[in-house]
């Protein structure tokens, strides 16, 4: 098989004529049908149909064809990224990671690219939203992972879903509550806040009261949760937690999750990027690297 051949499958596919697809191809037509006879005899089926009017591929062809797209899109990466490498000597890449994706995604992906990209300086950035999304919109980062605002990150950002964090309620294992099993007996515990009030850090998103008369109490503050993890161990403090941040530097802090039997949720993690602007090739190949990364965890992490 040449590559001509994988040309061939996808003109075809692409006009539905033989004649079209010579000329797209720039060959006469009698050579194309000899080109897709030898296709057709190396696999011992036909891969194409004839029609009175045009031509279709067979149920083979199409599954041909399918890879045929694959390949030739990976030869057109490989092309892209040795012309890149060979106009560019340096390059850099910075992207903003909330502490779910720095612990659970950054070390893994940042491996996965240094090893096709060491010669491209990566500027890992700790933000949380929505300053992130300011941040991309401003062409401060090339692109940021974490989760959105409840109203959408907006038409001029492109967002790619990533994975889902579980989140856990935690206190430190003195806290008078900490065998606490329901959300409502928690309505009247001091809560802080993690993040901007609204966020996946904020407890008045949580269902203490069914009747919603009730909500919780924020008599704490963190911006960071370097912040949260130096006050919560010297607080009787309750705060909500990404569940693969809590697992790292819970335990070690002496902090506990709370048997929490009600449903906690979930958190999405996104990858964000401007809309209006294609990203740099090691931009796009940082973000495969995420995405890669994001897809062996979904294996590995409990929802």
């Amino acid at each position: 098989m040449r590559l001509q051949h994988l040309h061939l499958l996808l003109a075809i596919a692409q006009t539905g004529s033989l004649r079209a697809s010579a000329q797209i191809l720039n060959v006469t037509q009698p050579a194309l049908t000899k080109a897709l006879r030898q296709l057709e005899d190396e696999f011992g089926t036909a891969l194409v149909l004839r029609m009175p009017k045009g031509v279709r591929l067979t149920s083979a062809g199409e599954l041909l064809a399918a890879r045929a797209g694959t390949a030739m899109r990976e030869l057109e990466r490989g092309r892209e990224e040795v012309a890149w490498h060979l106009r560019h000597a340096e390059a850099q890449v910075t992207v903003g990671v909330s502490p779910v994706a720095a612990i659970l995604l950054a070390p893994g992906a940042v491996e996965r690219f240094g090893v096709r990209w060491p010669q491209v300086r990566l500027c890992v950035r700790d933000t949380l939203y929505p300053r992130a999304l300011e941040q991309v919109r401003a062409g401060e980062l090339d692109l940021a992972l974490g989760p959105l605002p409840t109203g959408g990150a907006g038409r001029d950002l492109l967002v790619q879903p990533l994975f889902d964090s579980d989140i856990v309620i935690a206190a430190r294992r003195s806290h008078p509550l900490a065998r606490a099993k329901k959300l409502a007996k928690l309505v009247d515990a001091d809560w802080v806040l993690t993040g901007p009030a609204g966020g996946p850090g904020d407890p008045r998103n949580l269902r203490f009261d069914p009747s919603g008369e009730r909500s919780p109490q924020v008599r704490l503050e963190c911006e960071s949760f370097a912040t949260l993890l130096a006050l919560m161990p010297r607080l009787d403090v309750v705060g909500i937690m990404p569940k693969g941040f809590f697992e790292r530097y819970g335990p070690a802090m002496d902090l506990i999750e709370l048997p929490i039997a009600d449903t906690l949720g979930s958190t999405t993690i996104h990858a964000l990027y401007r809309a209006d602007t294609p990203l740099t090739v090691p931009a796009q190949r940082l973000l495969d690297a995420f995405v890669a990364e994001a897809a062996a965890q979904r294996n590995i992490v409990p929802h």
